[in-house]
């Protein structure tokens, strides 16, 4: 069964508490997304079901290859599309919300075309600076 989007919620935020302080508990994990235990114990025991970590009750959990593998897909992918919004030029408060809401509606193909462009602009950056002062053009004439 695929993800869905709350479970890639759940796996990324796991993969993530596990990367910077080596575990992931389920007050971790709650408050990360702001939900309530109980919603992450849930959802701990249907991502348990489908393969993508072993949990064990009061004593934590682990991710599987399968979740590990997809938990840094889903954290790379929320990179590339920060470093996306930023390149051309999103303002910094807006892309942490902006990410949230379009993550889950780009396909993998959509994520590898962005990340094409993304090392476009990046191996030459005369390429940005035109892309800026394309914008700055556009909006002085809207």
């Amino acid at each position: 069964m695929a993800a869905t989007p709350s479970m890639e919620d759940y796996l990324e935020r796991i993969y993530k508490l596990i990367d910077e302080k080596g575990y992931a508990r389920v007050s971790d994990i709650a408050e990360g997304l702001e939900v309530h235990p109980s919603s992450v114990t849930k959802m701990i025991q249907k991502l348990d079901k489908d393969n993508y970590l072993i949990y064990e009750k009061y004593r934590g959990l682990i991710l599987t290859s399968k979740g590990k593998k997809m938990g840094k897909r889903l954290v790379d992918r929320h990179q590339l599309l920060e470093d996306f919004l930023y390149l051309i030029g999103v303002q910094q408060d807006n892309i942490y919300q902006d990410v949230e809401g379009i993550e889950h509606h780009l396909s993998w193909d959509s994520i590898t075309c962005i990340e094409s462009l993304v090392e476009f602009f990046r191996r030459d950056p005369e390429r940005i600076k035109d892309l800026h002062l394309l914008r700055m053009e556009l909006e002085t004439t809207e």
